[in-house]
């Protein structure tokens, strides 16, 4: 098959779909991929990018075709909005003067949702299928994480979400619990697939590596975080939790890892709260050094604030800590939680409630450390019989070669 793969972000950004396009192209398929010029996260250009520059490049053989756009800045509402616009129109335009043929469009939607209008439109100029992978819903997602509140604005939205879902042959969902809403936005059960997010296959139980062990703190008992340091992932419950747990054990220790809008409110708070002995600003690292950090840690926590839309996702972390095999702290409710109770890998506290992630670090800190191992081989059990990479690249193509 000849497959064009739509997505806002792809290399040198950080996202799953850069190893689910080298899985497929892996597996016999020539892979092309229509992105824009990378951004993410810091919000301007990577060196050696700009706006006029790169049209085209080759990655690992896969051809990739770069739209420009504007930076996401700061990440602000207004400035996000502008950023999601402009690779919309402009990839659009970029699309329409593709000279290849394809089999098939795949498009990866982590938001924005507006990444399917130019899918749309050079599907219904080559008359060839689209399928939409959804990690995000829309326009919930974007309200509940703040960045948009205007309900005539997220009214338009919701009415660009249908028109993209309805000029999709299939409705690919990254959690079952997105299917309710879906069908509440007119699209027929028999087009929603689920197909949930792997991760790439160097997540694995490792012996971590020298260089990473010295830059982890030498504590007796330490919870890390690893990914965005955003609105969503609530760091008001973290800190807070942190703080109860400081005073009741301060044998216990936090490592975040990454980056995000967040981030200058963590530090603040943390100096305020005087947890600066106890909670430790890693910065971020290229995700292949993940599984070393992993290994260096006790447990591994997850979290998402209170909210519906929020708790019909999976959280693609979950995926990855699962494959490396560690006790998981998990602070979120619905389908995420579902996942970690039902591998029986970790505890889990309900969204926004720092008591209660404060209790359950507590109580996993005084468990065996047999108990906390028996934890981490259920996860990597879990992960190899539901997420692992090979088994649902296998899952992708009969979804491509069947519907």
């Amino acid at each position: 098959m000849k497959i064009l793969i739509v997505t806002q972000y792809f290399w040198p950004e950080n996202f799953r779909i850069n190893d689910l396009a080298v899985g497929l192209k892996e597996r016999g398929n020539e892979v092309q991929v229509l992105t824009g010029k990378p951004n993410y996260p810091s919000g301007s250009y990577y060196p050696g990018y700009n706006f006029f520059n790169k049209p085209e490049e080759d990655w690992k053989g896969i051809r990739v075709h770069r739209s420009p756009l504007i930076t996401r800045g700061s990440g602000s509402g207004v400035k996000l909005m502008i950023n999601y616009l402009s690779f919309a129109f402009l990839a659009t335009l970029r699309a329409l003067f593709l000279r290849e043929k394809y089999d098939l469009i795949f498009v990866y939607e982590p938001s924005p949702i507006t990444v399917g209008i130019p899918a749309v439109f050079l599907g219904k100029k080559l008359n060839i299928p689209i399928y939409f992978w959804v990690q995000d819903l829309w326009p919930e997602s974007v309200s509940a994480a703040g960045q948009l509140n205007n309900r005539f604005v997220l009214r338009q939205l919701d009415k660009v979400t249908r028109w993209i879902y309805s000029n999709s042959r299939k409705i690919l969902i990254q959690s079952e619990g997105f299917r309710q809403y879906i069908l509440n936005q007119g699209v027929p059960n028999s087009k929603i697939i689920y197909y949930p997010n792997s991760t790439e296959s160097f997540y694995n139980i490792v012996r971590p590596d020298d260089g990473i062990v010295k830059l982890v703190p030498k504590v007796p008992f330490s919870v890390m975080f690893a990914g965005n340091i955003g609105e969503a992932q609530d760091f008001e419950s973290i800190i807070e939790a942190a703080r109860i747990v400081k005073e009741k054990n301060p044998d216990i220790h936090f490592v975040i890892l990454g980056n995000g809008r967040k981030k200058e409110f963590v530090v603040q708070k943390v100096n305020e709260y005087g947890l600066n002995s106890n909670f430790h600003l890693l910065g971020a690292f290229p995700v292949d050094n993940m599984p070393d950090f992993f290994a260096c840690g006790d447990a591994l926590l997850v979290s998402l604030k209170e909210s519906k839309i929020f708790s019909l996702t999976i959280p693609s972390k979950v995926q990855s800590y699962l494959a490396c095999g560690k006790p998981i702290i998990g602070a979120l409710d619905g389908e995420g939680a579902n996942v970690i109770l039902q591998a029986k890998a970790g505890l889990v506290a309900t969204a926004s409630n720092p008591k209660g992630l404060a209790e359950i670090i507590l109580k996993l800190y005084g468990e065996s450390s047999q108990t906390r191992q028996e934890m981490g081989i259920n996860a990597r059990k879990y992960f190899e019989g539901n997420f692992e990479r090979e088994l649902l690249l296998d899952k992708l193509i009969r979804i491509f070669n069947e519907h």
